[in-house]
């Protein structure tokens, strides 16, 4: 998630600037900065009055110090790939505690198979966490702008540090769901500032490979947590087999809560506070080149920030009183419910439940945990593919048709489990191919839905709601997980089979709104976002795309992707060969009918809805 927070925040503008309401005075169209804005008379606000109480927090003196700018991006692109390795092994690490059977006993939730309210136990104590992580983001949200990220994340920390303890202690239900969620609230609070932190201190610098390798990290983390639980489950002491993976929490912990110390503040949020000396110093240590720039910048938009300030509450979010908290909400809403389409999808159930769902599949317990092992192996080397698809096709086009293939996976394995579970000679054939579309699926979901959720709020939020942006889309995500893990036990014993068929319907349920209501980010400018929300004027991007056309703005295709040849054609005045197209190509489009080139119109109607 780090990566695709960072990457694209830093690769929209080098300077952070945006194009921002009517009434304030925000950067030009054309990203230039005007020489005679005021800067010197702003009301920077005052200290919290409560940051004292808060431990940790940025010191020049204390900053890691390197002789090249870029020896300090790689060691921030490191401590953040460390912090979504650890949320990738907090989320992974209940899948085979719930098999423990000593920990069944002792949470008074054992037999699971047949018992109903076993059964809702099991899921609630995995769900709980969800909230926790809920409640983190959006205390940790507002923390991070009151004072400052570094410190938000070290409050995290110490929440995520003490439901570790507890979780890896714990002796009943009680004691284990209360741990589940004071654990996720440190988790939510690191998840939701870490990206916007690592964003805020980095520049743009080899976005695709930092993408992978962040990603790919988080991944291993689940990676990691599933198979230190596989060899301690062989260990005869089965308590010691659960209560050593959560236990290990801690050392992630330790290192996130105290390294961060080290690292450079944020340069923006330094320069809200008043503290500009220290924002310089920040950006000398992490740029390597002039910053003179960057920094007007960045006191652009922190001038902006400090007279729109009424907008950056989650109140004003949710509850506009004027246009621009109205796209605001907008922005929200699709962030929050693209996180909760990622879940609905079925990687929760997938990730979480696969020893269940391969026992079902007919193969022994043993093979079973071998084999959700080695998929969440290749899940993590599919990972690199997003960088490929992300890119190369966009963002719609990406999610469009990851779900369709998922779909289709989905379906197939639904039916080949249905004859896996009958007795007979070709069970163990029908669990193959059970096994295969598996692997299948979790590729095709890591190459495609695993890292737009968390990319997309980066570019649809402006940077002066940003940490509050990725705090809503931590929001969803905490829903979305909390929903799927509570009601996947009663699936798996209810309708067995049928729950891959029932995520077969789920994926075709989200193609609509991705297809519908999201407007194409993918080679766009954090000003030209903005001019789609201004402009717009409808939640459906065809719509939105027509009334942008209507008033005369060049850029008004929405469903595509913007080549960087557009951009060229686009500075020149011209018409752009690709995302925009004159009326009178449209017109004979309408010509073509199905039956006259039903190849050429259904790709024509495809490439203008920006999915082929």
């Amino acid at each position: 998630m780090t990566a695709v927070h960072k990457e694209n925040v830093d690769s929209k503008t080098s300077s952070d600037t945006e194009v921002l309401p009517e009434k304030a005075s925000s950067p030009s169209s054309n990203g230039k900065l005007n020489e005679d804005d005021d800067f010197e008379n702003l009301n920077y606000p005052q200290p919290w009055k409560f940051e004292k109480w808060f431990l940790g927090g940025y010191s020049q003196g204390r900053m890691l110090k390197f002789k090249s700018p870029k020896t300090m991006y790689k060691a921030i692109n490191l401590f953040a790939g460390v912090a979504i390795m650890f949320y990738g092994y907090d989320q992974g690490v209940m899948s085979q505690v719930n098999l423990n059977p000593h920990y069944q006993e002792l949470m008074g939730i054992a037999p699971i198979e047949g018992n109903s309210r076993n059964v809702a136990a099991l899921g609630g104590i995995v769900s709980v966490y969800y909230g926790g992580t809920l409640i983190g983001a959006l205390v940790a949200g507002s923390l991070a702008d009151r004072m400052g990220r570094i410190k938000a994340v070290v409050f995290g920390s110490l929440w995520a540090l003490l439901g570790a303890v507890l979780q890896a202690s714990a002796y009943n239900i009680t004691w284990m769901c209360c741990a589940r969620v004071i654990a996720g609230v440190g988790v939510g609070a690191i998840d939701c500032v870490i990206p916007v932190w690592s964003a805020e201190v980095s520049s743009h610098s080899a976005r695709g490979a930092f993408l992978a390798i962040e990603f790919f990290m988080n991944i291993g983390g689940l990676a990691l947590a599933y198979w230190i639980e596989f060899f301690a489950y062989l260990d005869p002491n089965r308590e010691m087999a659960w209560r050593t993976p959560l236990a290990l929490q801690i050392i992630f912990i330790l290192i996130i809560g105290f390294g961060i110390n080290f690292f450079p503040e944020s340069p923006r949020w330094l320069m809200k506070m008043g503290r500009e000396e220290e924002a310089r110093n920040v950006l000398k240590a992490t740029r390597d080149s002039d910053i003179g720039y960057e920094l007007k910048g960045i006191k652009k938009v922190v001038k902006y920030e400090l007279e729109t300030s009424g907008a950056n509450h989650y109140a004003a979010m949710l509850f506009p009183r004027d246009k621009y908290s109205k796209q605001l909400r907008w922005r929200l809403f699709l962030a929050v419910w693209l996180q909760i389409m990622q879940e609905l999808v079925g990687i929760g159930v997938i990730t979480v439940y696969a020893v269940d769902l391969f026992q079902d599949a007919g193969f022994g317990l043993t093979l079973s945990k071998l084999l959700a092992g080695f998929n969440n192996i290749s899940y993590m080397f599919s990972v690199i593919f997003a960088v490929i698809t992300l890119d190369r096709y966009g963002r719609r086009s990406t999610m469009v048709w990851g779900a369709v293939a998922m779909a289709v996976e989905l379906l197939i394995a639904g039916i080949l489990d249905k004859y896996a579970q009958i007795k007979g000679p070709k069970q163990r054939s029908f669990g193959a191919g059970v096994a295969t579309l598996t692997f299948l699926y979790t590729a095709t979901f890591g190459a495609t839905w695993l890292t737009t959720p968390w990319l997309y709020p980066t570019e649809i939020f402006p940077l002066n709601v940003r940490a509050k942006g990725g705090a809503w889309s931590v929001v969803g995500w905490s829903i979305g997980n909390g929903i799927v893990t509570m009601i996947t036990p009663f699936l798996f014993q209810s309708i067995s089979y049928g729950t891959l068929l029932l995520l077969f319907g789920l994926n075709i349920f989200c193609i609509p709104f991705v297809i519908l209501m999201y407007p194409e980010t993918a080679g766009r400018s954090l000003e030209q976002m903005d001019t789609f929300f201004e402009h717009g004027g409808s939640w459906n991007v065809f719509k939105a795309s027509h009334n942008i056309r209507e008033q005369g703005i060049e850029d008004w295709r929405w469903m595509k992707k913007l080549k960087a040849e557009d951009h060229e054609e686009l500075e020149k005045g011209r018409r752009m060969s690709s995302a925009v197209r004159l009326p009178e190509e449209d017109e004979k489009d309408k010509r073509m009918s199905w039956r006259k080139r039903p190849l050429y119109t259904f790709r024509r109607k495809g490439s203008n809805a920006g999915i082929m």
